[in-house]
């Protein structure tokens, strides 16, 4: 077959016209390639006969980044001071030129798609390809037949098969994505449970002032920072009310920069569609969050789909938009329920990978980049309870929070103390008053509050997914190496833990509480989560604002929520702040943070104490380490990290 000689082709958000060779792929060997087909598409999901022909599809091919180790180097160069790569970040077309497959290689799948009657858009990073056409088309071009299936109450289509492209094509794949049209990232945050207590004290319905103190912001301000010429990036599953967080920002006093904001929504996503309310609520904390810790920033919110072309999709406009200088997400899934959808060839095995490639590119971008650690604490992939998933009550981390190139964002809990005494829901007393007393900032995980959670009548099967497997994510990927920053650092690859429950060594089957609780201790390997923490506990949780989805002002009020996605959009603001306070760009910041903690001086405070004060259901601190796997490097002190990173800035004489 020939090709057409006009093919349209996204550069920076404009299309262009290209002519291409003529290509002929007739005699050339198909090979398979991976593919994703959803994250959720169990194995006893209905299918129900071929999705009609007409059916439209979107499908994302994600190209393998090229030189990737010298692509490495130059991430950790540019955050080196002593290196003469500096800060002296990447632009979109310098990745695409050195780092992406060539143009004629993209310009070859391009072509070939284009034979069957798909329309291709290749964003400016050159790692994504964006095609659209029918579910016949696709059919035909990668030698699959796509099937509707339901499962869960939700209908889409799907496929088993593995996608078939030429030989000469697949080399340069990493993957085939949006086969499917199903998929179930969760929004890391929870609503603070409704409780009555008596005489509550400490930090509760958190304000943004409040972090400003506990963290030592205030002495950016009286320097003048405020974010000024900076651009925060926000990327979501869902959209918002746009005028929610100005009545957030103007509730809690915060003078902010008008017409800061702007939604872009991806793949044409829009109100109009049924999902793009779903989790608004996470949308509008990130952007609320951030937005009040540097007032200045401009902000824009890139907003997919829930679905894995949405995903990423979003990650891929924003880079290739390059127009932030920190972005955050605080969407996620368990490594463990992704791990099983590969065993049943219902995920690629790149999926991780994906992800890691485009925030690589973040890095050489010079974009710090942020990910929420996690709800679940130590055991990730109980979330997913019921689903039948192996080893559900096993260690386990978040994606995307689990690559080596991005900054995750775990979870403490603030000092407090309350009294119990009456059950919120029926209103009668409790079998006796409960008091529970934080007395320093903690690890966050709910098993200070399981002596109420048991007075509850929550002590069983039912109840423990949803109140007792609450925390800050945290552990070791199964999925990544141990990366270079984190190797030589006291406390990582070992750790301290407590064993608070009868699991079955399958991780299958949850027993209940053991009693009493062992202290253990052990080495691990991979990647090591999170890297730093903030409050995150909904007990100790923040203010946000909300009026009914899709209905500005209608009904709106403030409600508390915590989570580790409010610390990964509050690093996300506080870095626009440092960046405005020195006029400079911090970059990733992992390799900084971690010379950073050795020193002298760190900015940061590790959470040493070992025992059930202090851990994410199973991580402990160790005492004498800089590390720990419930809290990372512990918590900050933003005044001292904002002076770490801006010394390489102002000493240009450490260059090479």
């Amino acid at each position: 077959m020939k090709v057409p000689k006009l093919l349209t082709v996204a550069a920076s958000g404009m299309l262009l016209t290209m002519t291409l060779p003529t290509v002929s792929f007739a005699a050339t060997k198909n090979q398979s390639v991976q593919q994703g087909v959803g994250s959720s598409v169990l194995q006893n999901a209905d299918y129900f006969g071929n999705t009609a022909p007409s059916t439209p599809v979107t499908v994302d091919i994600v190209l393998k980044v090229q030189n990737e180790a010298q692509l490495q180097h130059f991430i950790t160069e540019s955050v080196t001071p002593q290196s003469r790569d500096y800060r002296n970040y990447l632009t979109v077309s310098q990745f695409r030129q050195k780092y992406t497959p060539s143009a004629d290689a993209t310009q070859a799948i391009i072509s070939y798609l284009a034979q069957f009657g798909i329309q291709s858009q290749v964003y400016s990073d050159g790692l994504v390809i964006t095609a659209t056409g029918t579910a016949g088309d696709f059919n035909k071009a990668f030698s699959i037949t796509l099937q509707n299936a339901k499962f869960q109450g939700k209908r889409f289509h799907a496929t088993k098969q593995a996608p078939r492209v030429p030989g000469l094509l697949a080399k340069d794949i990493l993957c085939v994505l949006g086969l499917t049209d199903y998929s179930d990232l969760k929004s890391l945050s929870i609503k603070r449970p409704d409780s009555t207590t008596n005489s509550p004290t400490g930090p509760l319905n958190l304000k943004p002032q409040d972090l400003i103190k506990r963290y030592d912001v205030a002495p950016l301000y009286r320097e003048g920072a405020t974010g000024a010429g900076e651009t925060i990036g926000i990327v979501s599953l869902a959209g918002l009310n746009v005028q929610d967080p100005y009545t957030f920002w103007n509730d809690m006093g915060v003078k902010v920069k008008p017409n800061r904001l702007s939604v872009i929504n991806v793949d044409g996503f829009s109100p109009s569609d049924s999902s793009y309310y779903d989790g608004y609520d996470e949308t509008t904390l990130d952007v609320e969050q951030s937005g009040a810790l540097a007032p200045q920033a401009d902000i824009k919110v890139y907003v997919g789909s829930n679905s894995d072309t949405g995903f990423v999709d979003a990650y891929a406009r924003a880079l290739s938009d390059n127009q932030i200088q920190t972005l955050s997400v605080s969407w996620g899934e368990s490594e463990g329920a992704i791990q099983y959808f590969v065993d049943e060839q219902e995920e690629t095995p790149a999926y991780a990978d994906v992800f890691n490639e485009l925030y690589m590119e973040a890095a050489a971008q010079g974009i710090s980049n942020f990910a929420a650690a996690g709800d679940s604490g130590a055991y990730d992939t109980s979330e997913f309870a019921g689903y039948g998933i192996p080893g559900t009550y096993s260690l386990a981390v978040d994606n995307p929070a689990d690559s080596p190139y991005i900054t995750a964002a775990g979870g403490t809990t603030l000092p407090w103390h309350a009294t119990f005494t009456t059950n919120p829901t029926t209103k009668e007393p409790l079998p006796s008053a409960v008091s529970v007393n934080v007395t320093q900032e903690r690890a966050w995980s709910w098993d200070y509050l399981y002596p109420y959670f048991d007075a509850r009548g929550f002590d069983n099967l039912d109840g423990w997914n949803s109140r007792y497997f609450v925390g800050g994510g945290g552990g070791f990927s199964q999925y990544f190496a141990t990366p270079a920053y984190q190797r030589g650092v006291p406390g990582v690859n070992q750790y301290t833990g407590v064993l608070q429950w009868n699991i079955s060594s399958d991780g299958n089957q949850l027993n209940g509480h053991l009693s009493p609780v062992q202290t253990v201790s052990g080495t691990g390997s991979g990647r090591n989560v999170p890297d730093v923490s903030m409050d995150a506990d909904p007990y100790t949780g923040y203010l946000v604002y909300l009026s009914d989805a899709g209905a500005p002002g209608e009904n709106g009020s403030f409600q508390t929520y915590g989570g580790t996605s409010f610390v990964a959009p509050q690093l996300n603001g506080l870095t626009a702040l440092m960046d405005s306070a020195d006029h400079t760009q911090i970059g990733f910041w992992n390799p900084q943070i971690y010379t950073f903690a050795l020193q002298k001086n760190s900015p940061f405070t590790p959470l040493n104490t070992t025992g059930t004060d202090n851990d994410n259901l199973f991580y402990t601190g160790t005492p004498g380490t800089v590390y720990n796997q419930a809290t990372g490097l512990g918590v900050p002190d933003i005044a001292k990290l904002s002076q770490d990173f801006v010394a390489g800035h102002k000493n240009p004489s450490h260059h090479g």
